[in-house]
């Protein structure tokens, strides 16, 4: 990222954001990148002052931008200067406000891809088929392991050096098959939330152990800006947690460096390596339950989209939808209506004979 001299400013702005607005760290993130990339065009044309820059100035840079990006990032990007530049004027830095007329780009209205009742159930089930497949390997090695270890100790004329070469490969595949097993408990217990809550990725790598209250089967989230809601789980959900949580997480955990364990220790999921399971490895989990399973390709997201269109088309109200899923605005809850209906009538020309 190039640096600017209008560094200090942006630091500034960024920081006001942090203590007044509540934004993610992926939003600040993304806010300071869109500004320094703005500010840098407009010092590689000589604008040594904030005051210097007019609306025509950010319209340029906008038209600049438009041809890499698509509109949804032009939105952020725009959001994100026309607040810069109204922080700068409250706070003396500018005379005026240049970008207070600053269109956003309009996006279009586009339906979520949501999978039917049906395919949902279909991944669930490839999902909890895996762990009982992984789960009959495990036993069958431990099986083979002790068997092995028998057969060598009833010939005598083996020596010990020969007992501990045939017992350790049989002790590696054992802890090979149990790691499988713990990552196969893992990936069903993250399928099943995502689809039984509709939670984003971000707030379910992020989730700990303590968050899970399993006598009211709810889970504790915590979303955008740091606004925490309570979402409620079904049976299901709950028994692939337990089985994970009793079963698969100590396996893992036991894998974790020093360093790693520190970090992780009340985390809900983990990684191959005992550490805090990341958003890549939880979308790579979704993407290939989704390809095993035979079901259109999804991300969590889609998965989030499928729960919410479910819960509408099995009567719930919109508002406890909104709830579910964080939303602060109606209107995005909304979009799910529309999948219904378009779902219904896709389904109404199917079996409508005069459709």
């Amino acid at each position: 990222m190039s640096s600017t001299q209008f560094d200090g400013d942006i630091d500034s702005f960024v920081s006001y954001l942090k203590s007044n607005r509540g934004l993610s760290a992926n939003t600040l993130k993304a806010y300071r990148a869109d500004l320094t990339a703005c500010l840098h065009l407009f010092e590689l044309r000589g604008v040594t002052d904030l005051n210097e820059i007019t609306l025509d100035d950010l319209r340029s840079w906008m038209a600049v931008e438009s041809r890499d990006h698509a509109r949804s990032s032009m939105a952020r990007k725009t959001v994100a200067v026309r607040g810069f530049f109204a922080w700068a004027y409250e706070h003396g830095l500018t005379t005026t406000d240049p970008a207070a007329t600053l269109m956003t780009p309009s996006i279009p209205s586009t339906l979520p891809a949501v999978l039917t009742e049906s395919q949902a159930e279909q991944l669930l089930d490839v999902a909890e088929h895996a762990v009982a497949t992984n789960q009959y390997k495990d036993d069958g090695g431990a099986a083979a392991a002790s068997g092995s270890g028998k057969a060598v100790g009833k010939t005598a004329d083996k020596s010990a050096d020969t007992v501990n070469r045939s017992e350790a490969p049989a002790r590696a595949d054992k802890r090979d098959n149990a790691r499988v097993t713990a990552e196969s408990q893992r990936n069903a217990a993250i399928l099943e939330l995502l689809y039984a809550t509709g939670i984003r990725v971000a707030e379910l790598v992020s989730m700990d152990i303590a968050d899970i209250d399993f006598s009211n089967r709810t889970i504790k989230v915590t979303g955008k800006g740091n606004k925490q809601r309570v979402v409620p789980f079904g049976l299901p959900a709950q028994r692939a947690l337990e089985t994970w949580l009793e079963q698969g997480r100590p396996v893992l955990a036991r894998t974790a460096t020093d360093a790693a364990k520190s970090r992780a220790t009340n985390a809900l999921f983990l990684g191959a390596r005992g550490g805090r399971i990341d958003q890549r490895i939880a979308r790579d989990i979704v993407h290939r339950a989704a390809r095993e399973a035979g079901v259109p390709d999804i991300s969590p997201h889609a998965l989030r989209h499928s729960a919410a269109t479910h819960m509408l088309d099995g009567g719930a109200d919109l508002r406890e939808v909104q709830e579910m899923l964080g939303h602060s605005s109606l209107k995005t809850t909304q979009r799910y209506t529309h999948v219904s209906i378009e779902q219904l009538k896709n389904r109404y020309g199917q079996a409508f004979p005069r459709a």
